[in-house]
């Protein structure tokens, strides 16, 4: 079969011939007309030497930009920097800040675990731990109130739930509903049998809960249980024969 194909090629008039078939005729190396995959290797090396000449170009640009950004930012924008690093190290101690809380003292008192502004005050269905129908005051932290919360009563951790969610602003009022929260129930030790739940929201800038308690842990009126970092909200259930003497707005 090849001989036949060097007889044919041999025969047939030169410059009717195949461009490759005449090179091959006078290097005296025969090929049939129908050449496949030519030039696919060339091709293919010459995408590695494209590829390769990008990733210097890549590499000529961001050591130029290096040079010539990085000594501008060292020439114009060190002090730039180091302020907005101080005043947010400032905003961040402020944000941060942990005075000790005046407790109010006597008995069956329930106080608020949060510094904040009240903006409801309804009642509502909470089943996992008041076991139904209770009074809600829900308190909302903006960025400038202090985010530590506090236990409300005397009594003992009795149920701790971590529920993922979204990030919505925490100024609304549903936010409970979407929002990642941790629940918190006490059972309160005055007075006894009373349970007090707690609700920690995340919000829009809030992306972290931190509790400081689990279940049985025992706590006193006053004491700091939890952190919410940044603008967030504080929902407080409380049975429904407890009287309300904080007003909307306070």
């Amino acid at each position: 079969m090849l001989y036949g194909l060097i007889e044919f090629a041999f025969l047939c008039d030169p410059d009717k011939l195949h461009p490759k078939l005449r090179i091959a005729s006078s290097a005296r190396n025969f090929y049939s007309v129908a050449v496949k995959h030519s030039g696919k290797a060339a091709l293919a090396a010459l995408r590695l030497i494209v590829f390769a000449l990008i990733a210097i170009l890549a590499v000529l640009a961001g050591a130029w930009l290096a040079k010539y950004i990085g000594a501008f930012v060292l020439h114009y924008l060190t002090w730039a920097l180091v302020g907005l690093w101080v005043l947010f190290t400032l905003f961040t101690f402020y944000f941060f800040r942990d005075p000790d809380p005046m407790v109010p003292t006597g008995p069956n008192l329930v106080i608020a675990p949060a510094h904040g502004k009240v903006d409801v005050i309804d009642t509502v269905e909470e089943p996992t731990f008041m076991g139904g129908s209770c009074q809600r005051i829900s308190i909302f932290l903006s960025v400038i109130d202090i985010h530590i919360q506090y236990a409300p009563v005397n009594g003992h951790i009795g149920y701790f739930r971590h529920t993922p969610g979204q990030y919505l602003n925490a100024m609304r009022t549903d936010s409970a509903q979407f929002n990642e929260n941790v629940l918190i129930g006490i059972d309160a030790d005055e007075p006894r049998g009373e349970k007090v739940g707690l609700r920690l929201i995340a919000g829009l800038i809030a992306r972290r809960i931190v509790p400081w308690v689990e279940v049985n842990d025992a706590v006193q009126r006053g004491e700091r249980i939890s952190l919410i970092q940044f603008g967030s909200r504080l929902d407080v259930y409380l049975p429904k024969n407890v009287k309300i003497t904080v007003n909307l707005g306070d």
